[in-house]
């Protein structure tokens, strides 16, 4: 998906909006206040060798409004809003020469902080950091095809190429990084989604499992004891008229193909859901959980040992039981140190997974579903697990699964 596609309709909401327009608005109006002091636009460039003067007042606000329009197009279509700021700066090369040799051309400082503000908006937005760098590249290009002719005059100053290359640098490093917490985020979003899915589907399990233990324990049993009553009434009442024992008989036939019938209703709500065509995820799975904890500005470290030949289920478990703990650090402790220990000792596998206090207070929004669901998958592989507060003010969660001193491919619980 193109960064056109990812940022379409993406203006700022909210108190955001005001400020957003706020910057357009200063951007717009110091662009045109530098142009109007610090250049001869109109007079300048193209126009003064071709010898003919340009009215300065409708360029100058149409150059510092195009300024202002391409920071606003950074939020819906920042390849738009890199081009016309590429376009302002050349028209303002060809229409004008600074007042002396000191000042900056054509990079004004407007420019260059509206530039690189434009890069780090796109980066937070959505785009590539690939393309953020092909955009600072297009710049210096700029720059360098603007500076052979003045140079080759002797009036060149690069002082604001160089200005312009550093302080655009910073912008794209910067998008960048927004926009690696940005992916971050939206991993540990998706691993959200995922998790509950999975929840809802153990409860809805679980509830079919409840039906049929109700099922079989009342209704099966009852049955049951009709049919043996049925069968036996013609020797326990020898007395009864034929007409009755055949009435008995006819009894015990339908309670029989009643409680066949029920038997496969039975089978049939304590089936499991089918099997996953793809691999679910394990140990090797956990430096992936690590990587997106950290990009989302968590400090996270990970200390795993004696792994080898665990059940599947266990690591799905060990895995799920790492993310919602990671998943809760990040929302519920912002920024915090965050420690992972996976070790298998004393035919025990032991997670550990402590969260500091975050960097900023957050508020405790959550249902407690996650904890729950830790809970369920805990009890599944026979586990248990223990979670709460630490001394510090963090969070810690502990689990202790027995797997044994050797566990191999026979012993796995993945086909129970």
């Amino acid at each position: 998906m193109s960064a056109e596609q990812q940022t379409r309709g993406a203006w700022p909401g909210g108190q955001w909006r005001w400020v957003a327009l706020g910057g357009v608005v200063l951007l717009f109006g110091l662009s045109s206040l530098d142009l109007f002091q610090h250049y001869t636009v109109g007079s300048g460039g193209l126009t003064s060798m071709l010898g003919f003067n340009l009215d300065p007042g409708p360029w100058v606000l149409g150059l510092g409004f195009a300024r202002g329009v391409s920071l606003a197009l950074a939020w819906s279509k920042p390849r738009a809003g890199f081009q016309l700021a590429l376009v302002v700066t050349a028209v303002t090369a060809a229409l004008s020469d600074a007042v002396s040799t000191s000042e900056p051309w054509p990079w004004a400082a407007t420019a260059v902080f509206g530039y690189a503000a434009l890069l780090a908006i796109a980066g937070a937005r959505g785009m590539a950091r690939r393309e953020l760098v092909r955009w600072w590249i297009a710049a210096q290009v700029l720059s360098v095809v603007v500076y052979v002719p003045v140079w080759a005059l002797g009036t060149a100053n690069f002082a604001s190429g160089i200005v312009m290359a550093v302080v655009s640098a910073a912008g794209a490093v910067l998008g960048g990084l927004l926009w690696s917490r940005s992916e971050a985020r939206s991993r540990l979003a998706e691993q959200e989604v995922i998790s509950e899915t999975e929840r809802s589907e153990r409860a809805r399990l679980q509830e079919r499992a409840r039906i049929a233990r109700e099922l079989h324990d009342v209704v099966a049993h009852h049955l049951s004891v009709v049919v043996v009553r049925a069968d036996s009434a013609p020797h326990r009442l020898p007395a009864v008229s034929d007409e009755v024992q055949q009435e008995f008989a006819e009894i015990g036939e339908a309670a029989r193909a009643s409680l066949t019938e029920m038997r496969r209703v039975l089978r049939l709500l304590r089936e499991d859901a089918p099997q996953e065509l793809e691999p679910q995820p394990g140990f090797d799975q956990l430096p992936e959980l690590i990587s997106s904890a950290r990009q989302a500005g968590a400090v996270v470290e990970l200390d795993v040992e004696a792994l080898e030949g665990i059940d599947p289920a266990v690591q799905l478990t060990v895995y799920r039981v790492v993310q919602e703990a990671l998943s809760n650090a990040v929302r519920h402790a912002p920024r915090s140190a965050v420690k992972v220990l996976v070790r298998r000792a004393y035919g025990c596998l032991r997670v550990d997974v402590v969260n500091g206090p975050g960097a900023a207070a957050a508020p405790a929004t959550g249902s407690g579903h996650g904890l729950r669901g830790m809970r369920e998958r805990v009890e599944l592989v026979d586990g248990t697990i223990m979670t709460g507060p630490t001394e510090d003010g963090g969070y810690q969660v502990y689990v202790e699964i027995p797997v044994g001193e050797e566990v191999t491919g026979d012993d796995s619980r993945a086909g129970r």
